[in-house]
């Protein structure tokens, strides 16, 4: 029997890099709220009590920044006692328009200025790989770690928000390590909780209630087999957010996506409109990848996309199902180029991704919820296109 340890790791809404990640989205979705059009590539840093909001934007959108700011990081649930005073922090903004260089390649693709069809009209706003992945592991077609660890930094939101443990404090991250046993996860081998919390709580009790009111309600019994628990293993977590560490927009990539199960091209999401295939592609992929599990085709699915700046069309579209497909992958790569439309206005307009959408799906994961790139719409299309190549579902 073949026996492995897969770990992913999550963290909460008030975790220095994911507040980064909020306020980038929260403005580009109030730039899009305005604006469906507007080019956004925004980063922001955040440390001690000094934002920093840099990069380009193109919108005929007028935004209060400082309020959006502020409003995300007040939402959040810091304050002047808990980890950053958002009444006295410093902004700094350094946001300029796109470049035309780079303008010029998506508002017109390589294949548009060829006498090309309306949905050749943008070309891709950077050149990148992109990868989308699902599996039969749970309901939800994410990967048993990567799905629990989120389940569990959103738990500890929810317990916060809604007093059921009072003490707690926004920063926190989780971890889950599952045994594979021939390939089908058995057991929950670990579960990490490390939460920022008043200074007040002895760790003895805070350890017992993170077991029983986040860990219990979001992991089934069934799983938690001599399982170890390492709950604030440092012994404690008082000074957290950006009063102790800096935060930076794109630095939780693989919390963002599969949780280490596939690879990363290395883009990162927050702070971009959908023009950017970072995230419009990346989005497309994980839509793809579950269509052809929830079309059962094959039990997991990894889609391997790359563009070139200024083109429509994908460099490459390719296919791996771990050997769990019907059929080759090579035979199921070609049912998915025939069934779906990879350039980036088709993307755009399939999953309608000029909504201010953004903010909302930032953390636990941007895959795995109730999203457009998570609808199984494309299931019928998939058989149908299955069985022009002989396979029997």
């Amino acid at each position: 029997m073949s026996k492995r340890l897969i770990t992913s790791e999550s963290i909460t809404e008030g975790h220095p890099d994911k507040v980064c990640d909020k306020i980038a989205d929260s403005i580009l979705d109030a730039l899009l709220a305005q604006d469906p059009l507007s080019r956004v590539a925004v980063e922001v840093a955040i440390n001690l009590d000094t934002i920093f909001v840099f990069g380009q934007i193109t919108t005929n959108a007028k935004v209060d920044y400082d309020k959006v700011v502020k409003n995300t990081i007040k939402e959040i649930g810091y304050n002047a006692t808990n980890g950053f005073d958002v009444e006295n922090c410093k902004i700094i903004y350094s946001l300029e328009k796109q470049s035309p260089d780079i303008a010029m390649g998506v508002d017109s693709s390589c294949e548009y200025k060829s006498g090309g069809q309306l949905l050749d009209l943008l070309g891709a706003g950077d050149q990148g790989i992109m990868f989308g992945y699902a599996c039969d592991e749970t309901d939800n077609l994410m990967p048993l770690a990567a799905d629990l660890a989120n389940k569990l930094a959103y738990r500890l939101q929810q317990v916060r928000k809604e007093g059921i443990l009072t003490y707690l404090r926004p920063d926190g991250k989780t971890q889950v390590t599952v045994q594979y046993d021939d390939g089908k996860p058995v057991r929950v081998a670990t579960v990490v909780v490390s939460t920022q919390h008043n200074p007040e709580i002895s760790q003895e009790q805070l350890a017992k209630d993170v077991i029983q009111h986040v860990v219990k309600p979001v992991i089934d019994e069934k799983l938690l087999v001599d399982t170890q628990y390492l709950i604030n293993p440092t012994g404690q977590f008082v000074l957290g957010g950006p009063g102790a560490d800096s935060g930076l927009t794109g630095r939780k990539l693989i919390v963002d996506t599969y949780g280490g199960y596939c690879p990363h091209g290395g883009g990162a999401f927050s702070g971009k409109d959908p023009t950017k295939v970072d995230r419009s592609a990346s989005y497309m992929a994980r839509f793809v990848a579950k269509n052809l599990v929830a079309s059962k085709l094959c039990k997991k699915a990894q889609i391997h996309l790359s563009y070139a700046i200024g083109k429509a069309q994908p460099v490459s579209v390719d296919v791996d199902t771990f050997g769990t497909g019907l059929v080759d992958d090579d035979v199921l790569a070609q049912i998915v180029k025939e069934t779906f439309d990879f350039r980036p206005l088709a993307i755009i307009n399939g999953l309608n991704l000029r909504q201010p959408i953004y903010s909302q799906n930032v953390n636990y994961s941007h895959f795995g919820k109730d999203t457009s790139w998570e609808q199984t719409s494309f299931v019928g299309n998939l058989v149908c296109c299955a069985r022009k190549y002989g396979v029997a579902i």
